[in-house]
C-alpha cells in the first residue's frame, strides 16, 4: 500500500526518497471494514482520508428521508470537509465505506504540524485540492448540461469501475435517476 504513496508523493513533488519515507513513517495508515462511517452528517470532521483501498459513498439523509448520494471517492483520492465557513463546522454528509477499505488517515488537528516539518506537503495538498476542484467544476457542469443517459455513458468514459463496485440504487441517486431509468438506460446502451 505504501508504494501507491511514493507513486503519489511523486507525481505531485520534488521530494527525495529520504523526505518521502520521513512523511510515510510518520502517517497512519488504517483498515475499514465496508459499512464504517468515517463521518456522519450533523458530526464535526477531525479527520481526512486519502483512499489507497477501496470505496467510500458521500450522502446526506433529506428531510423526507431520502438518501441523495453525491460522490464515490476511489483509489487516490482524498477526502477532506471544508466547512470552515459554517458556525458550527458540521459536515453536511456522511462518509462511508462501500467496499473494505485501506486509508492514510490525518488527523485536523495535527496538518499545520505536518506542513511545517515537511513544506511540500502542504505544496502537494495544495495541488492536489486545486485539481480536484477543478475536476468537480467540470463534471458539475457538464452534469447539468446532461440528459440522464448522458450523464451515464460520461460514467461509464470516466469511471466506469463504479458500475460493478455499487449499488444500483446508490448510482443512480448518484446519476439524478431512479434504478429501473439505470436499467432502461443500460438495455438502450447494449443495444446500440
Amino acid at each position: 500500500m505504501k508504494d501507491i504513496l511514493y507513486k503519489y508523493m511523486s507525481r505531485w513533488t520534488s521530494l527525495n526518497d529520504e523526505d518521502q519515507q520521513a512523511i510515510v513513517d510518520e502517517i497512519s495508515i488504517e483498515e475499514f471494514k465496508k459499512g464504517t462511517d468515517l463521518i456522519a452528517q450533523g458530526d464535526v470532521p477531525t479527520k481526512c482520508y486519502f483512499i489507497l483501498k477501496g470505496c467510500v459513498r458521500q450522502y446526506a439523509i433529506q428531510e423526507d428521508g431520502r438518501e441523495i448520494t453525491s460522490n464515490f471517492y476511489t483509489e487516490e483520492q482524498a477526502i477532506a470537509i471544508f466547512n470552515h465557513h459554517k458556525p458550527d463546522k458540521s459536515s453536511d454528509y456522511t462518509f462511508t465505506c462501500t467496499e473494505d477499505s485501506v486509508m492514510v488517515v490525518g488527523d485536523l488537528d495535527t496538518e499545520k504540524d505536518m506542513y511545517n516539518k515537511h513544506p511540500q506537503l502542504e505544496s502537494m495538498t495544495r495541488r492536489m485540492i486545486e485539481e480536484s476542484f477543478s475536476q468537480v467544476q467540470e463534471e458539475f457542469a457538464l452534469f447539468i448540461a446532461s440528459s440522464p443517459e448522458e450523464r451515464f455513458r460520461t460514467l461509464l468514459m470516466k469511471r466506469p469501475s463504479l458500475i460493478d463496485r455499487v449499488p444500483q440504487h446508490q448510482l443512480a441517486s448518484y446519476l439524478g435517476v431512479t434504478p429501473e431509468s439505470i436499467s432502461r438506460i443500460k438495455k438502450r446502451i447494449e443495444s446500440t
